[in-house]
């Protein structure tokens, strides 16, 4: 049995992006009931070689919203607002807006459409560098890899500033049955 195209990126996506949003918002709220300013999360960092909340939170987003596109466009760069450091001042609110954004946006993706996607080819162009891989290379071993990491270093730094979440709270809905 193969898995679809569209299991692979928005199922998936859907699942972690949701779960997101929940440990964002309690992130929010420890910030709001402990006195913690939210600008002081956006702009930690685990280790100081490390990029900042602000960026984990961007790239998972970008990981996620912009392979949907480059499905259809053929082409996906990397997250250069990510490194956009006004940006990065910027409020965590807009961290959880933006994440809701990609939530809306995996729920208009039709299974068809996707799914129609399954062997194209999507060029990742890093500067002049240009790496190409079929559509399902390019989820399996770039997309996704890079989206899991920034989500559970999302997680990890709110976990680090005291945020009382768990495994579940990462995990989110699960697909259950048989």
């Amino acid at each position: 049995m193969t898995t679809p195209l569209y299991e692979l990126t928005v199922g998936c996506y859907t699942q972690v992006l949701e779960s997101t949003v929940g440990f964002l918002e309690k992130g929010l709220a420890h910030c709001q009931s402990n006195g913690t300013e939210p600008k002081a999360i956006v702009a930690s960092t685990l280790y100081e070689d490390m990029q900042n909340f602000y960026f984990q939170v961007a790239s998972l987003n970008h990981h996620s919203g912009k392979t949907i596109e480059a499905l259809s466009s053929g082409e996906f760069n990397p997250p250069m607002h990510a490194f956009n450091h006004e940006a990065q001042d910027g409020d965590y609110e807009a961290l959880i807006a933006e994440t809701q954004a990609n939530v809306a946006l995996m729920k208009t993706q039709s299974a068809e459409d996707i799914n129609a996607c399954a062997g194209k080819t999507i060029i990742f162009k890093l500067g002049s560098r240009e790496m190409p891989f079929t559509a399902e290379n390019f989820v399996l071993s770039f997309s996704l890899p890079n989206f899991y990491f920034h989500a559970a270093t999302t997680y990890d730094m709110l976990r680090m500033q005291g945020v009382q979440i768990g495994k579940m709270d990462f995990l989110g809905a699960m697909k259950v049955g048989v």
